[in-house]
């Protein structure tokens, strides 16, 4: 009896949740390469930061492979989830830099790597950033992470936090406006 695709992989998952690392491999083999085009086109980025998100992915299905269930999902569907719920990761941690105005470092092409300075100052500018955030009044706090990471609408945020529209508006603006202006003390003028 010839098996399927959906076979094949129920098999790998029942080896995986065993501790076979071959079964990993061969996993890999079968869907790595997709998995890495859906990320990298899905991330538009760059083909190194898809390969490392794929990584994540097969590492977590190594970590939870025997609580898979295969009456709930096909192996493909669960694995392409994984791979989505981690572009979500990346894109609302990148959301959150762009909020506050910290731009994800933008690439390159003529460089492989972003040259030490430039890593410095992006990782510092970031420390700064979450210093500022854990210093904001708790409700402008939650306001903000509630509009950059959870990406929650004002009427949302509202009602999460048993507030009027106008009033969330006002934390947002007050929670911006109290960063710009610690970004701009801790950096010794105002940004650019």
């Amino acid at each position: 009896m010839d098996k399927t695709a959906a076979d094949i992989d129920r098999s790998l998952m029942l080896a995986i949740a065993t501790g076979r690392q071959h079964a990993l491999a061969y996993l890999v083999e079968r869907h790595g390469k997709g998995l890495t085009a859906f990320v990298r086109r899905y991330l538009g980025g760059s083909r190194e930061d898809a390969e490392d998100i794929v990584q994540e992915v097969f590492w977590t299905v190594w970590r939870k492979a025997a609580h898979f269930d295969p009456d709930k999902a096909q192996v493909t569907t669960w694995l392409y989830r994984i791979a989505a719920n981690r572009c979500i990761d990346v894109g609302r941690r990148n959301a959150l830099l762009r909020f506050v105005g910290l731009d994800a470092m933008p690439a390159d092409p003529t460089l492989d790597e972003p040259d030490a300075e430039a890593r410095i100052s992006g990782r510092s500018e970031l420390a700064l950033a979450r210093k500022g955030i854990l210093g904001l009044p708790q409700r402008q706090r939650m306001a903000l992470l509630l509009r950059a990471v959870a990406d929650l609408d004002i009427a949302e945020i509202a009602e999460v936090m048993g507030a009027t529209g106008g009033s969330v508006e006002q934390l947002l603006v007050r929670a911006r406006r109290t960063l710009r202006e610690h970004m701009e003390k801790a950096s010794g003028g105002p940004r650019v």
